[in-house]
């Protein structure tokens, strides 16, 4: 099975919709888009996300489940350095390196700054239960930190012969850099408080989560793709720097 994650184009925060340069970047992931076989798509509620998905869908006359779990991650915290009132990331690096919590996958929400939101941590599990709910109509059932296809009693399997069996299922996500890393921490098993900290998903970028099932009825998901923006780079499209601090390298 494949997730693919994308987020909305470059954004008009204070009108809820995308720039120019947003419907353009959506425009050159609409021909990109239009020639994956998709199984269905989702959708995030925000005018941004829905905005960008409209493109890809009219071109393949489609439609999105929305869900309002899929929103961006905005939990807002007031920064210890800079005084910053808003997302709980974007951290100086001064700061986030000493704070050993945030390198915790299961104790992170316990840091200081993240306890003065006590919504965080209600709200993480609230998107973890969401992908999970998601992934159940595939057949994907959580079992600690993997998913369950089947039961399958590995003792009594010849191993030489058990061969790769993915599925060809591909769901296709339209959402927003934060709650896209929420995601894949909890489908990775690594801290979002890393993942927030760490990666840069560029507007319209595509990121691809795919099942290794090397053994029948057991799946973990493995990052194939992290932020690609090569229909940007297909179309002379730059590379938005939007939740950035740094100048894109353009590919």
């Amino acid at each position: 099975m494949k997730i693919i994650f994308i987020r909305h184009g470059d954004p008009d925060y204070s009108n809820d919709t995308l720039t120019e340069k947003g419907w353009r970047e959506a425009h050159l992931l609409a021909e990109r888009v239009s020639k994956w076989d998709v199984k269905d798509f989702y959708c995030s509620p925000l005018g941004r996300a829905q905005a960008t998905a409209s493109c890809s869908l009219k071109k393949m006359n489609r439609s999105a489940t929305t869900f309002d779990w899929m929103k961006e991650f905005y939990y807002p915290i007031t920064d210890p350095v800079t005084g910053r009132y808003g997302v709980p990331w974007d951290f100086m690096p001064s700061y986030w390196t000493k704070e050993p919590l945030f390198y915790d996958k299961d104790h992170w929400h316990e840091a200081p700054v993240l306890q003065s939101n006590s919504q965080i941590k209600p709200a993480f599990d609230e998107v973890s239960d969401g992908i999970d709910g998601i992934l159940a109509k595939y057949g994907y059932i959580r079992d600690g930190l993997l998913y369950r296809t089947d039961v399958v009693n590995v003792s009594d399997t010849d191993m030489s012969v058990i061969t790769k069996s993915y599925s060809d299922d591909t769901i296709v996500i339209f959402c927003h850099l934060g709650v896209a890393l929420v995601m894949m921490s909890h489908l990775l098993g690594i801290a979002p408080t890393l993942l927030w900290q760490n990666f840069f998903l560029a507007p319209t970028s595509v990121t691809i989560l795919v099942t290794e099932e090397r053994i029948p009825g057991e799946a973990y998901f493995r990052s194939q793709v992290v932020g690609d923006t090569s229909h940007l780079h297909d179309g002379k499209e730059p590379i938005s720097q939007a939740g950035y601090f740094a100048e894109p390298f353009q590919l």
